[in-house]
């Protein structure tokens, strides 16, 4: 155990220990946007140690802008192939699996005090999990927390899979908005697994919600609307969307939203297109459209991305 909590305390560090070799790196670091490093390395010898999550809460009331929310986690036990092929495994990462090397997973996700505020600012603080996220919580701290199957398979997620370029970066997104929604179920006594309404206890309709989601992943520069979304995954509109409010926390329109302006920043900023072919992209009847939306979401106006 002591072994993890030494990971996760120095997690950004490109080595741990001279006896492990990195095998994936991938990392973002755009400005306003989520911060993320995710490291997998070989371990030479079998690790011994319990899947474990770290939450850091940085919190000064004097310098608010450099508040922030931190998630590490550290997985141990899967295996690696270096085969992309891989990606379509349905064992993968089990003890089943032909892969040889024995892997140590570790993740970063830093959430800015700023970034965080597109969530709170409309919204009536009721609990603890609502003040961390407005920093309306008055004292710093760091929780260890284990890993239930939720949370385990977003992270396995975020390194198998067999998206590339502009469709990983969708992908990347919406999967560590996922991971921050369960993460923040350890604030409060609540059963991590199982859902309040009733009718997710069924396969299918929970199925239907997540395609729901891989939709709208898919669509994300041709708006579709909930009816059309409804009739796609074969489920009554009502029920979409209150399973998809209570599976991802939050409406179906505000997820769409915000995965379409967090893509424009990795468009803008990482791949330096205009604002006129981000606009055209995403679906925009017109770049002032665009940029109204780019601003209300990300406090920033899209040319402060150009580089």
């Amino acid at each position: 155990m002591q072994r993890t909590l030494d990971i996760l305390k120095t997690a950004y560090r490109s080595g741990i220990e001279p006896s492990m070799d990195l095998l994936v790196h991938k990392e973002q670091h755009i400005p306003g946007s989520i911060q993320f490093n995710i490291n997998r390395y070989y371990a030479h010898h079998p690790w011994v140690a319990d899947d474990t999550g770290m939450m850091v809460y940085h919190y000064n009331e004097n310098t608010p802008d450099d508040n922030y929310l931190e998630l590490r986690f550290c997985t141990v036990g899967n295996k690696y192939c270096p085969e992309r092929s891989c990606s379509y495994c349905q064992e993968r990462p089990t003890e089943s699996c032909n892969g040889k090397m024995q892997t140590v997973d570790v993740f970063v996700f830093h959430f800015t005090a700023t970034f965080l505020h597109q969530f709170t600012h409309n919204v009536k603080l009721s609990n603890r999990k609502d003040e961390v996220l407005a920093f309306k919580h008055p004292a710093a701290f760091t929780k260890l927390f284990p890993l239930c199957n939720k949370k385990r398979n977003v992270l396995d997620a975020l390194l198998n899979n067999s998206y590339t370029g502009a469709l990983e970066n969708i992908f990347l997104n919406a999967k560590i908005h996922e991971i921050l929604l369960y993460s923040l179920d350890c604030l409060v006594d609540e059963k991590q697994d199982g859902f309040t309404c009733k009718f997710l206890k069924d396969e299918h309709s929970l199925q239907a919600v997540y395609n729901s989601r891989d939709i709208l992943l898919q669509n994300i520069g041709n708006p579709i609307t909930i009816k059309e979304l409804s009739r796609k995954v074969a489920i009554n509109e009502c029920y979409l969307k209150k399973g998809f409010k209570e599976v991802f926390g939050t409406t179906i329109f505000d997820f769409y939203q915000q995965q379409r302006m967090e893509h424009a920043k990795y468009l803008l900023y990482e791949k330096g297109l205009s604002v006129t072919d981000v606009s055209a992209m995403l679906g925009y009847s017109s770049i002032s459209h665009f940029s109204a939306a780019f601003k209300k979401h990300t406090g920033l106006k899209p040319c402060d991305l150009l580089r």
